[in-house]
C-alpha cells in the first residue's frame, strides 16, 4: 500500500515526527556509560505513553521477526545495527548506540534512528561510520522531490556510502510510511536512478542508510530479532521521516 497525505493530513504527521524527534533527543541526552537498555526502553515508554501516542514497536510481528517485539525502542550497540530488542546489558564509555523509534499519534505514523558515541572516548572508526551515514541521509533527502524515482534517492544514498568505503546491503532499507509504520515503496540504500516509483507532494517516506565496516552480511540473535554485522565489525544507522511537498522534501522527525 502506497498513501498520498492531504496538507492536512501532512500537518499531523509533523506533529508526529517532532515527538519522535523529541524523545530521540530527550533519550540521547540522558545516556551515560552505566545506561541500562532496559532504562532506555522505560524511558521511551514513559514519553510515549505521556504524549498520548502509540508505540510502533510493541505489538509488530512481522514475518522476518520473533514477534510481538514487545519493547518500545530499539536500542542497537556496537555490532548490533538494526531491530536492536533492549536486554539487560549497560553500555560503556566508547560503545556506538543506535537508537530507533517509531511512534503513531493521531492516526499518522514517524520514524527516525540515531547513532551516537556513549561517552568521552570516540574511536575513529565509529565516527566515520556516522558521519557516512549521516551524509548518506543527506543525500537521499537532497534528491527527493516531485517527480524524481526511488531509484534516484536510492542512488544518491548508496554512492555517498560506497564512496566511504563500505558494502551497502538492500534486504533492508527506507519505505514508506503513513498510518502504518512500513508501507511501500521499499526504497534500498543503493540502486539505478530513473527507476521506481514517482515521488508526489504528500508521499511520506522514512530514509534510513545504515551500514557496517567490512561486511554487509548480517546475522540474527538468539532473541529473534537483533541483527549483527556477520563479522563483528561495529555499525551505524541514521533515519528520518520525510513529507515530500511541491518543492522538494521536508523533514518531519526533528525535535521542535
Amino acid at each position: 500500500m502506497i498513501e498520498i497525505f492531504t496538507p492536512a493530513e501532512v500537518d499531523r504527521a509533523r506533529r508526529t515526527g517532532a515527538l519522535v524527534g523529541e524523545i530521540l533527543d530527550a533519550i540521547r541526552s540522558r545516556v551515560v556509560p552505566g545506561t541500562n537498555l532496559l532504562e532506555i526502553d522505560a524511558w521511551a515508554k514513559e514519553m510515549i505513553l505521556g504524549a498520548g501516542a502509540v508505540s510502533c514497536y510493541v505489538d509488530y510481528a512481522p514475518s522476518f521477526g520473533r514477534g510481538p517485539f514487545g519493547h518500545y525502542i530499539c536500542t542497537a550497540v556496537n555490532d548490533a545495527v538494526l531491530h536492536g530488542m533492549p536486554h539487560d546489558e549497560r553500555v560503556a564509555d566508547g560503545d556506538l548506540l543506535t537508537l530507533d523509534l517509531a511512534v503513531t499519534l493521531d492516526g499518522i505514523s514517524a520514524d527516525a534512528a540515531v547513532s551516537f558515541i556513549v561517552g568521552e572516548n570516540r574511536p575513529a572508526e565509529s565516527v566515520a561510520l556516522i558521519e557516512a551515514t549521516e551524509r548518506a541521509l543527506a543525500a537521499g533527502i537532497a534528491a527527493a522531490k516531485p517527480g524524481a524515482k526511488v531509484g534516484d534517492l536510492s542512488r544518491a544514498i548508496g554512492t555517498v556510502l560506497k564512496q566511504a568505503g563500505y558494502s551497502v546491503n538492500v534486504e533492508f532499507g527506507g519505505h514508506g510510511i503513513g498510518t502504518t509504520m512500513h508501507q511501500d515503496p521499499h526504497v534500498p540504500n543503493a540502486g539505478r536512478p530513473g527507476r521506481g516509483f514517482v515521488l508526489r507532494p504528500g508521499l511520506l517516506l522514512a530514509l534510513e542508510p545504515w551500514v557496517m565496516v567490512d561486511t554487509d552480511q548480517l546475522v540474527i540473535d538468539d532473541d529473534g530479532w537483533t541483527l549483527r554485522s556477520a563479522t563483528g565489525c561495529r555499525t551505524a544507522h541514521a533515519e528520518h521521516t520525510i513529507a515530500i511537498t511541491e518543492t522538494g522534501a521536508e523533514i518531519l522527525t526533528l525535535p521542535r
